[in-house]
């Protein structure tokens, strides 16, 4: 979809804003990005059934949708309504056409954004969230004369501050060492297989939200985090042991007459060597960044050093 946004753009859109807009054409930035699947480049047939169409974004400064946004956002929809192979759902139409490049990123990251000096406070980067980032950057700019747009995307594609960087970096650690070296085994041993495979799922997603930060890339909406995943993971091994819990279901055989032992792990549940494993990887990912000097696969034992700055 992204490939055909832009041929729509350029065999259609930027002739239109030529031919009635010429004295403006230098000051409109174009491209896909926000929100939706196509935006991503994971539109398939399913996706058909909501936020379905052809069509850009045109971003303008504040100043400028003043001074002519409206006469371009007429322009814009009467070219789009007139071509039936660009035809978008009313959802689909809100996320295209003419915005303002504040507006745009404020709505996506729930922020009041200075796009106009390019820049954010580490308050307001603590606050954000990861998916929210992620479709703020996605897509691809077809055009950015004046730089306003692509400077904003830049600060955030240049990922968070390292005191924020380091802060998520501990909190999802400690989240997948509770969810997975040890409540998972409390829950086990208490026969609460109810509990243990909430455990299960949410270290699955600290993991995967931990490998995205130490890549410094900004994970997408949880759908389709997993896919992304496989695509960051070069020789595949990580996404493949994501995979492979994800299938696994609690085995309540490998607990049974079993004592719970915190300085023990259980091995005969494969859930339990696969996390370790899993932190392992981790583990490796955090010396190659610099955080850690040793390989450790208790990753709570280095939170503290994590946030040592």
């Amino acid at each position: 979809m992204i490939a055909e946004s832009r041929r729509f753009y350029e065999e259609q859109v930027a002739p239109m804003i030529r031919n009635l807009f010429p004295q403006y054409e230098g000051r409109i930035a174009a491209g896909i990005a926000g929100e939706g699947s196509d935006c991503f480049g994971y539109y398939d047939e399913i996706s058909r059934d909501h936020d379905f169409g052809t069509g850009v974004c045109l971003w303008l400064t504040d100043e400028d949708m003043q001074e002519f946004g409206r006469e371009l956002s007429e322009a814009y929809d009467a070219l789009v309504d007139e071509k039936t192979r660009t035809f978008l759902t009313a959802r689909l139409r809100e996320r295209r056409g003419v915005m303002s490049i504040h507006d745009f990123y404020s709505n996506i990251l729930l922020i009041d954004c200075n796009t106009a000096e390019c820049k954010m406070s580490d308050q307001q980067w603590r606050s954000l969230d990861h998916a929210c980032l992620a479709t703020a950057v996605n897509g691809e700019i077809f055009r950015d004369d004046p730089g306003v747009f692509t400077n904003f995307r830049k600060l955030l594609l240049d990922y968070y501050p390292d005191s924020v960087w380091r802060m998520r970096i501990a909190e999802k650690m400690h989240e997948y060492s509770a969810c997975l070296q040890v409540n998972y085994a409390r829950c086990m041993t208490r026969n609460d297989m109810v509990a243990a495979d909430i455990c299960k799922v949410r270290g699955m997603e600290a993991a995967m939200e931990l490998y995205f930060l130490l890549k410094r890339t900004y994970p997408p909406y949880y759908k389709w985090t997993y896919r992304a995943l496989k695509e960051l993971d070069g020789n595949g091994r990580f996404s493949e042991r994501i995979q492979e819990l994800a299938e696994l279901k609690c085995n309540e055989e490998a607990w049974k007459g079993t004592k719970y032992n915190p300085n023990r792990q259980n091995y005969k549940d494969r859930i339990v060597s696969l996390a370790e494993d899993m932190a392992y990887d981790l583990s490796e990912l955090l010396r190659d960044n610099g955080l850690i000097s040793h390989l450790n696969p208790y990753l709570e034992a280095d939170v503290r050093k994590i946030l040592e700055v």
